[in-house]
């Protein structure tokens, strides 16, 4: 007998084809303007006009050496990693605890609550930066870290309880029931039990946060007065004028900066998608 013939079943090996393409696509997508940006620091000022994606005719090591020479670049550099270092910390710590008593504990308005703080996923910090800059004017914390770490640290809650939260419910609540009958408190349970278990997550959403606040622009341009405070994207403007830019060192300057960040997440690639991932699939 003639077996049966399968319509609108693609053959595995069509189907792999197709994915690798799409995959190419998308990993040229996003190499692409990544590789002429590092490229692009070392053409001069006309070549890169004239020819702003092939390789350098002529390799100007000079527009690396002078910024990491700089005593500038590297100022800029701390100031990024600390305030970075900080809000991912903070956000760690408030995020964490808040989620998980979304996660285990119900009262009165918690469902409330909840849509409260992600709510702050619809609004960006360009929304409210003027009710921040007059509240941390208040403070006293204009020109200083925690100008711009309690803002950033701020905005970055809502998607954080929200990974968290996700994380923890996923775990086995037999865990819970066992350390609560065997007389342990719900801070303990969180301390010796559910951060050890959480690292996937405390990865992600690390990495994510110290990548937001590394990048920002805005906040630390409202908050920040003296040019020793200045992180990494505002030292951009030094190579702005009134008229001209001059982009190869802006390119130059860029390639340096997102350097960390990039070791950074390939360091922590398989924890964030370990993270991302958990609870995707129910067993």
């Amino acid at each position: 007998m003639n077996e049966p013939v399968r319509i609108g079943r693609r053959p595995p090996e069509l189907a792999t084809l197709y994915r690798v393409l799409f995959l190419t696509v998308v990993a040229a997508f996003v190499a692409v303007p990544l590789l002429a940006t590092v490229l692009g620091g070392f053409k001069s000022l006309g070549e890169l006009r004239t020819n702003p994606f092939g390789l350098p005719s002529e390799w100007e090591w000079e527009n690396y050496a002078d910024i990491l020479t700089s005593r500038r670049y590297w100022r800029m550099l701390g100031n990024s990693f600390a305030i970075s270092t900080m809000t991912s910390a903070l956000a760690l710590v408030v995020a964490s605890m808040a989620a998980f008593v979304f996660a285990h504990l119900r009262f009165f308005g918690s469902r409330m609550l909840l849509n409260y703080f992600t709510m702050g996923l619809l609004f960006p910090a360009a929304t409210a930066i003027l009710p921040l800059f007059i509240k941390v004017r208040d403070l006293g914390l204009l020109d200083t870290y925690f100008g711009v770490v309690l803002p950033q640290v701020a905005f970055a809650l809502a998607m954080s309880i929200l990974l968290f939260r996700r994380f923890f419910k996923d775990l086995p609540t037999e865990l819970l029931e066992a350390a609560l009958v065997d007389g342990c408190t719900y801070p303990k349970f969180f301390r010796f039990v559910t951060l050890p278990l959480s690292r996937p997550i405390l990865a992600t959403v690390g990495t994510i946060t110290f990548v937001h606040s590394w990048n920002a622009y805005l906040v630390p341009l409202v908050m920040l007065n003296s040019d020793s405070m200045y992180p990494w994207p505002l030292g951009i403007m030094v190579y702005q004028g009134e008229y001209t830019s001059d982009w190869h060192l802006i390119l130059a300057f860029i390639t340096l900066t997102i350097l960390p960040t990039f070791l950074l997440f390939v360091f922590a690639q398989k924890h964030i998608v370990a993270g991302l991932t958990a609870g995707a699939v129910k067993g």
